[in-house]
């Protein structure tokens, strides 16, 4: 499945670095047989920019856990990866693509935080030397959420593609800002508070005003709460704010304008704190609240019935102690 895989992805991503153009035709796409809808969409979206379009779904067997974007970025001496994928399997298929492109070393992994989808694949860098970077909170989030991750997924994923996953924490860590040298090339690296996570990191090539947003960004697929509400919502107009000709969001389209990337999120956590917050004041308990907050978006997001219930939960419970 491995080999599989590095085919499908080597190909799509040499496919793209032949020419500046973006292409349909120059699309690198995997689609898994029968039973399996895991795809990976591999685009140059920029000079010397890179990145891995994950499934609309939920991490399963039949789509190897790769479920989230996944970026890179290639400078004269060196190569900085954007996560590492949901699991070994992606991981060493993504190292693989990235060779084809480029003999320059992958001297950093950047985490954008703590969620399996983001980290599995970190013990694949760990193996080559690479320096594993995140926000200062992922090592504690890590500690104490790691045994956790491996054994709900290892139900959820089945022990093959588990096999060799480990959680493996950042070496280097971002207190607020951080700039990584790849030679001629700088990244910025921003740690965020509370929003998403406690342990949110964006990436910004400042060549190409690429912004790699983690899952501070959604589109498509439905926004998960596993930080601040309130924290997200108040850092919105920081994060519109960065200087981006285009985004790569955490789940969704690779690549989308900005700021206007951000605006479906927005709408929908400014209902769902509405909904919540009159729940509140009417004295509607929690159970019977979070069936019906944020109901009118529903229309708008994939794996809404999966998610938003306890996005309204996490709600409540924020709000309630406004």
């Amino acid at each position: 499945m491995i080999d599989r895989l590095r085919r499908r992805l080597v190909s799509g991503f040499a496919c793209t670095a032949a020419s500046a153009a973006l292409l349909p035709c120059c699309l690198g796409r995997a689609v898994l047989a029968a039973g399996g809808s895991s795809r990976f969409s591999v685009r140059q979206i920029a000079d010397g920019v890179f990145a891995f379009q994950g499934a609309d779904e939920l991490m399963t067997a039949a789509n190897d856990g790769a479920i989230c974007n996944l970026g890179a970025v290639v400078g004269a001496d060196a190569v900085a990866v954007i996560d590492s994928g949901g699991s070994l399997i992606e991981a060493h298929a993504l190292l693989a693509a990235i060779g084809k492109v480029t003999a320059k070393p992958v001297r950093f992994l950047v985490n954008t935080h703590m969620h399996p989808d983001h980290i599995f694949g970190n013990a694949a860098f760990r193996e080559i030397g690479a320096t594993i970077v995140g926000h200062r909170n992922l090592p504690r989030a890590l500690d104490a959420r790691g045994t956790f991750y491996l054994h709900n997924y290892r139900e959820q994923l089945g022990e093959a593609l588990m096999e060799g996953v480990e959680i493996v924490s950042p070496t280097m860590l971002v207190d607020d800002h951080l700039q990584l040298d790849l030679g001629g090339r700088m990244i910025e690296l921003r740690a965020w508070k509370a929003a998403h996570t406690d342990n949110d990191l964006t990436v910004f090539d400042t060549a190409t005003r690429t912004l790699f947003a983690g899952d501070l960004v959604f589109m498509g697929s439905l926004p998960t709460l596993d930080g601040s509400l309130l924290g997200w919502l108040r850092q919105m107009d920081v994060l519109a704010a960065i200087g981006a000709a285009r985004v790569v969001p955490g789940h969704g389209p690779v690549t989308a304008d900005w700021p206007q990337a951000l605006a479906g999120e927005r709408r929908y956590f400014e209902i769902l704190a509405r909904d919540i917050r009159k729940a509140i004041a009417d004295g509607t308990p929690l159970r019977e609240a979070v069936k019906t907050a944020g109901e009118s978006e529903r229309d708008n997001w994939h794996l809404f019935d999966d998610y938003n219930e306890r996005n309204a939960t996490a709600a409540f419970a924020e709000l309630e102690w406004e």
